[in-house]
């Protein structure tokens, strides 16, 4: 297959990436107080607000300012945070949280269950991705004292569906600084104001991001670190370079290149980890606009995804790391993972030249098809080096791929705004329950311009019915059965495609501990973390 010159220098073995790297340094040592951890940052989304993005290019920066309801320990279990416990009604239509008494806003003011009331009617319900599909069943949200909120959902919904996609879709702003204002163009979607143990002091596009210990922070003695700062950088060599000189102390969710990471695991002064993502597995991703009558065409998505080797992308492009996907839920998920999956969709060219012309596209005098334009939503290096892939691996059936290169903010605009697309390629993230981050890029009904959901011009009432029967189901056996159902619709219709499935690389200084120590950490608060100085 003919596919980019790479040079072999660029290839290795997974394996070396994922070997055990270097032990923690001194985590038993006495926390240090003060210091400033600088962090690389790239693929700004010009949002820091979690209420209205859900993206872990926004946790990285606001979970440390704004806090969740709820987080996840070391081990993906529920842990509370803004809330400090919880209950469902028998019929699962009623949960009830205690919240947590005495903590206060970055301005001083009380944080109440009428924020939260708030935030899920206003935020969570109407207008967050990923959530508005979750919280469609919210009817009412009630506050009967200042540290009680009870949710009513006119269908049931399971305790544990609920609990871990607040970890992602349960962040609190203020009531108080968004009642009565333009929500969507409120000043403080970049400069938030929370509860956590960091607060913001300045945004400095294209260069910065920094925040300032909160003295007044609820958990007593935390946090540890007076200052973290963000230097965005979004050139990979610049940034490993700022790791590499002491300028930056800490890079995540693979923002480094492969070649990079593999050179820091051999480097004493760093560790390379996969540890502390195991919740934010990630899919690379293929995802079709369905107004353009030539993609609307089964014959010719399936023929589209025959044409991509991906067991040769994953190898030679990804450093083996990763695997092909099986469909829209990753086999790491073992409450959901259907037993019979399998690849729906081997690499087989000739079988995608046979459906072209199925399809009545045949190659013309100079050997082409039809043109498409594909638009890349650069998350990390894999995105864009796929994007490549698939212009090259499409040109051998006769299909003109033009890539469209726009900024991470311009390349979400352009998808699930404007649509100006016929094929598209960015990561979606699985967070433990299909419910909370999968299936709302398949349900119809969110809002236009939200950012990764179904925005393709795709609707399917079966599946949006199943979708709901799924996440309103309360017994996990059966919970199984329709995502397994709704995983074999998806791969037959073919709406959208999962092709890969990866887990997130972190490089740290070994000046920095407490570190990777929970399931999401790099979108987490960082209360707890210090740095040697």
């Amino acid at each position: 297959m003919k596919i980019l010159n790479l040079k072999k220098t660029l290839i290795t073995t997974f394996f070396s990436i994922l070997l055990p790297f270097h032990v923690m340094a001194n985590n038993n040592d006495t926390p240090q107080y003060g210091g400033t951890l600088v962090v690389h940052y790239s693929g700004e989304q010009r949002v820091l607000n979690p209420t209205l993005r859900a993206s872990t290019g926004v946790y990285e920066v606001s979970g440390k300012i704004v806090e969740s309801l709820v987080d996840l320990d070391a081990n993906g279990q529920i842990v509370p945070v803004l809330a400090t416990s919880w209950s469902s009604s028998p019929d699962g239509k009623t949960i009830t949280f205690k919240l947590r008494e005495g903590v206060k806003w970055h301005d001083g003011k009380p944080f109440t269950s009428a924020d939260v009331q708030y935030n899920a009617l206003e935020f969570w319900k109407k207008r967050l991705n990923f959530s508005t599909a979750l919280q469609l069943n919210l009817t009412s949200v009630d506050t009967p004292d200042n540290n009680t909120v009870i949710f009513n959902y006119s269908r049931p919904m399971p305790l544990d569906l609920l609990l871990r996609a607040l970890g992602d879709l349960g962040y609190v702003v203020p009531k108080h600084l968004y009642e009565g204002t333009d929500i969507l163009n409120n000043p403080y979607n970049t400069a938030p104001v929370g509860t956590g143990p960091f607060k913001f002091v300045e945004y400095q596009r294209g260069q910065h991001i920094i925040v300032e210990r909160n003295v007044d922070y609820w958990r007593k003695g935390f946090p540890y670190l007076d200052k973290i700062v963000w230097r965005i950088i979004d050139d990979k060599s610049s940034a490993a370079a700022a790791l590499e000189s002491g300028q930056i102390n800490l890079s995540a969710y693979s923002k480094l290149s492969l070649a990079d990471i593999d050179r820091f695991k051999k480097n004493t002064k760093f560790e390379v980890l996969t540890k502390g993502s195991q919740a934010n597995i990630f899919n690379n991703t293929l995802e079709f606009n369905f107004r353009n009558p030539i993609i609307a065409n089964l014959n010719v998505r399936k023929a589209i995804v025959q044409s991509l080797n991906i067991p040769f992308f994953v190898d030679d492009f990804l450093y083996g790391l990763g695997k092909p996907a099986t469909g829209i839920i990753p086999s790491s998920s073992k409450a959901f993972y259907p037993s019979n999956s399998k690849i729906i969709y081997p690499f087989d060219k000739q079988k995608a030249e046979e459906l072209l012309d199925q399809a009545g596209y045949k190659r013309k005098s100079d050997g082409t098809r039809f043109d498409l334009k594909l638009v890349h939503i650069n998350n990390g290096e894999d995105v864009p080096l796929f994007a490549t892939f698939i212009q090259q691996s499409l040109a051998e059936v006769g299909i003109k791929v033009t890539i469209v290169n726009l900024d991470t903010a311009g390349a979400l605009s352009a998808v699930y705004k404007r649509h100006d697309f016929d094929i598209a390629t960015g990561w979606h993230q699985y967070r433990g329950d299909p419910a909370v981050s999968t299936t709302v890029w398949l349900r119809s009904g969110s809002p236009d311009g939200a950012p990764w959901t179904n925005q393709y011009g795709w609707q399917s009432d079966k599946v949006d019915t199943l979708i709901d029967t799924a996440a309103t189901e309360i017994d996990p056996t059966k919970r199984k059965e329709l995502y397994s159902e709704l995983v074999d619709i998806v791969n037959e219709e073919l709406p959208l495609w999962f092709a890969t499935e990866c887990d997130f690389i972190s490089v740290v200084s070994t000046k920095v501990h407490n570190h990777h120590n929970t399931a999401r950490w790099p979108s987490s608060s960082w209360f707890d973390v210090w740095i040697e100085h």
